[in-house]
């Protein structure tokens, strides 16, 4: 276990990162406008990415190097309820996309939204509530940045880089990832994770489609697979004596399986990063056709989960160079094991730039909802489009460097214990954003007091959850008993409920006592434009006078 460099699996891993670098600097010069001085430009690729571009993006944004990682990861240490909800949860979310994401489009290209609190402060005519989902989307998502640099790192482990006492060895791989993916994003933009999705997509499905056919021949075939996982699971934990996991979700467990579920597909296009890579497409049907063919993705996510049982099959010993078990490392260490080395490197290389997509388009959907909901919104209401985009490349330099800072100073559980946090605060901002673009009824400051009800109960919940296993007394977990009901569930769909209930028995009382709800600047035409619209407002080239203005 992790005796000592694997020469062949490196070599092959520093080659393909060398490729998707190059391809990074490279997309700079691809669909090149006179001018990339806009958020348009810089942080929408120009608003132009066809139905195969948009695909292989969102899949790039959506299927990231940590759902590589932790979702195996969780089936091998914890089994179906922990682990293969993921699957049933992309399955539900690409209706609910293709329902709401179309209307979102269209509204964001008629009055040159860039983010979902723009869309917010148009249609409540509301600072402060647009102010909340920003800040929430911020927050939310850099621990998730983090986590791809925690996913880079597993692999780096793995194959021999990344621990020990030596400080060279320890960070500086992890340190050069970082440098190489802060300088391409800030020169290409959006367009930079665009082009490596491409590689990332194919060597992905590569790799899962061999790992799939030819590891489970290794340990004996799929009956040997789901017998050992059923034995593992089902043994008494040696902590508390109460299974190890579970192998099929029991009846105690349905509502924390659905909720799960339900919740997750909910919260993951409210993240800043899922807008972004949809709000880039060119057409409102080029979203609704994505919708229609991302379930691809579904399929590949749960032959990975699946790769978790594999690996409980094979004897697969995760233990880290700081010679302490680490599940997270399940999946690479599997690979190292049974591949041979050229073809491990092409899947640590798979892991790897898997992380870059995402991180690249966290950083961008982060630093673009700072500049226009925080620096133009707050400090600099006159900002021009060139100076809105200096700000948002400075602050994708920043964002990465506290995600770097983050891994490298802090304990990785912090890091996933902050990600649970951020989906059960995302999911606060919902009711403001979709269900805001089809009614204005509920009210402006009903739904900031539900956001604040809602992130409030759910940080409290979240902080009350121990875990036995790891001996964290604080964010143990997600899950938590729902009130009333008494069955343990997602504390973000808890959460979510309260939330609601708080907005519409607030905006009864406000239009009772006739509040001011605020200007609505969009109408219902808004909702419905395309892209051969003449009212769309885009910010494509300041410098072309035939660029409309707003």
């Amino acid at each position: 276990m992790n005796g000592g460099l694997d020469g062949v699996a490196l070599a092959v891993l520093v080659v393909l990162f060398a490729l998707v670098t190059g391809m990074g600097f490279w997309a700079t010069r691809w669909r090149r406008p006179t001018s990339m001085e806009s958020l348009d430009e810089w942080g929408l690729g120009g608003r132009s990415f066809g139905t195969w571009i948009t695909w292989f993006l969102l899949g790039g944004d959506l299927y990231t190097a940590y759902t590589f990682v932790a979702v195996p990861a969780a089936m091998f240490a914890a089994g179906a309820v922990s682990g293969f909800f993921a699957v049933p949860y992309t399955i539900i979310l690409y209706p609910i996309i293709f329902i709401f994401m179309g209307r979102l489009w269209s509204v964001s290209h008629r009055h040159g939204y860039v983010t979902t609190a723009d869309f917010v402060r148009g249609r409540f005519g509301s600072r402060g509530l647009s102010l909340a989902v920003a800040v929430t989307g911020f927050l939310a998502t850099m621990p998730y940045i983090a986590l791809q640099l925690v996913g880079i790192q597993a692999v780096l482990e793995v194959v021999g880089l990344g621990g020990g006492g030596n400080i060279l060895a320890k960070d500086a791989p992890l340190f050069i990832a970082f440098v190489l993916l802060a300088a391409y994003t800030y020169s290409s933009g959006l367009r930079a994770p665009a082009v490596i999705a491409f590689v990332k997509d194919i060597l992905i499905y590569l790799v899962i489609i061999v790992a799939i056919i030819y590891l489970p021949s290794k340990v004996g075939g799929w009956t040997e697979v789901f017998s050992a996982a059923e034995a593992k699971m089902t043994a008494a934990s040696p902590a508390d004596g109460k299974p190890v996991g579970a192998f099929v979700p029991g009846a105690q467990a349905h509502w924390a399986y659905a909720t799960l579920g339900l919740g997750s597909a909910l919260a993951l296009f409210m993240y800043p990063h899922s807008i972004t890579a949809s709000l880039s497409a060119k057409s409102r049907n080029t979203i609704r056709r994505n919708a229609s063919i991302l379930p691809a993705y579904s399929f590949v996510l749960g032959l990975l989960a699946l790769l978790g049982w594999v690996a409980i099959a094979a004897g697969t010993k995760p233990i880290g160079l700081d010679g302490k078990p680490n599940a997270q490392l399940v999946i690479p260490q599997l690979f190292e094991d049974m591949f041979p080395s050229w073809f491990a490197g092409i899947a640590f290389a798979a892991i790897a730039i898997g992380a870059l997509v995402p991180a690249a388009i966290m950083s961008i959907a982060a630093a673009n909802t700072f500049t226009r909901n925080i620096y133009k919104e707050w400090l600099k209401p006159d900002a021009t489009p060139q100076q809105e985009a200096k700000v948002s490349k400075l602050v994708s330099l920043v964002v990465k460097a506290f995600a770097l800072l983050f891994v490298l100073a802090l304990d990785k559980q912090n890091a996933i214990n902050f990600q649970l946090l951020g989906g059960i605060w995302i999911l606060q901002t919902f009711p403001a954003v979709v269900l805001g673009l089809y009614t204005r009824y509920l009210h402006r400051w009903a739904l900031v007091a539900g956001w604040a009800v809602g992130m409030v109960y759910g940080t409290w919940q979240a902080y009350e959850v121990a875990n036995p296993r790891t001996g964290t007394s604080h964010f143990g977990g997600s899950l938590a008993q729902i009130p009333v009901i008494g069955q343990l569930g997602y504390i973000a769909v808890s959460a979510f409920v309260l939330n609601l209930l708080v907005a519409v028995v607030g905006t009864v009382v406000l239009r009772a006592a006739k509040a001011p709800a605020g200007h609505d600047e969009t109408i219902r035409g808004d909702y419905f434009a395309d892209e051969d619209d003449p009212r769309v407002v885009r910010d494509l080239d300041p410098m072309d006078p035939a660029t409309p203005r707003h």
